[in-house]
């Protein structure tokens, strides 16, 4: 799949293009796309939606998408790709994690994993019902049930668990809006600091796994947009600021961890 550029405002609220600008086509209703893959409008409960086929490593998925969604919850970005091919690589690295996806939108990056790695994995997005129920539609159009679970969770908020037991959180492509930086902090450095091992046999936090890479809870980041490096630098000083470790580990993958003692250790 060929690398695409999406040209959008500096900062926004909200990011108004369709999905179908992602692909060369500039046609209306049902046609073939530059990759091959036919798609056609669809209305359900009044809202609007496309079903395309997107090839991912291995295997094709039919994803079905909002034609439009406020939140860019529609859209699967080129980076999406990029980064299942990263972690293809690097399977070992998650194989075996409990794992939430931050941003998950379409839910098509956690429908692989789950898939492609018997990954335990939970799907999260904005306090949103239309979102929840749509990643349930392309959990079943895939093969995958019972779905996968599902947090609605606005970043910022008080999270939902009160005691997170993930020991990997993942996104794809979610720094699109500079004005939810620290809303995003927010909610990642709860998630990464209040961390308590589901079992006793888990790794204590802020432990490396050296059979993996990488440490215990980890939050691994792909980001393949094109935003100014000034924006894109707010995000990971924040991070830091925020007792949180960036690390870049090669083809635009960040992986992001508490210092240790910034941990709420459980007792």
């Amino acid at each position: 799949m060929g690398e695409r550029i999406l040209l959008y405002p500096k900062r926004m609220d909200i990011a108004l293009f369709s999905p179908s600008s992602l692909f060369s086509g500039d046609g209306d209703g049902d046609e073939e796309v530059s990759d091959g893959i036919f798609y056609e409008e669809k209305a359900d409960n009044h809202q609007s939606y496309v079903e395309r086929k997107h090839q991912f490593p291995g295997m094709e998925l039919l994803i079905r998408e909002f034609s439009f969604h406020q939140f860019n919850a529609n859209l699967l970005w080129p980076g999406t790709f990029a980064f299942t091919e990263w972690l293809v690589q690097h399977q070992s690295w998650i194989q075996g994690r409990r794992c939430l996806e931050l941003g998950s939108g379409t839910g098509a990056l956690a429908i692989f994993l789950r898939k492609s790695f018997d990954l335990d994995i939970t799907t999260s997005d904005y306090d949103d019902q239309e979102i929840e129920e749509n990643i349930a539609q392309n959990c079943q159009a895939n093969g995958i049930t019972p779905v996968l679970p599902h947090i609605r969770h606005s970043w910022g908020d008080t999270f939902p668990t009160t005691e997170p037991d993930w020991d990997l959180i993942i996104a794809s492509d979610i720094l699109l809006y500079v004005k939810q930086y620290p809303n995003l902090i927010k909610s990642l450095s709860y998630l990464l600091k209040s961390y308590k091992p589901k079992d006793d046999n888990a790794l204590p936090p802020c432990r490396n796994d050296q059979s993996s890479g990488l440490p215990t809870p980890a939050f691994l980041m792909s980001w393949r947009r094109r935003i100014g490096k000034e924006d894109e630098s707010l995000f990971f000083s924040g991070c830091e600021n925020a007792g949180l470790e960036v690390k870049h580990l090669g083809s635009r993958v960040y992986c992001i961890n508490p210092r240790e003692n910034t941990v709420n250790h459980p007792r």
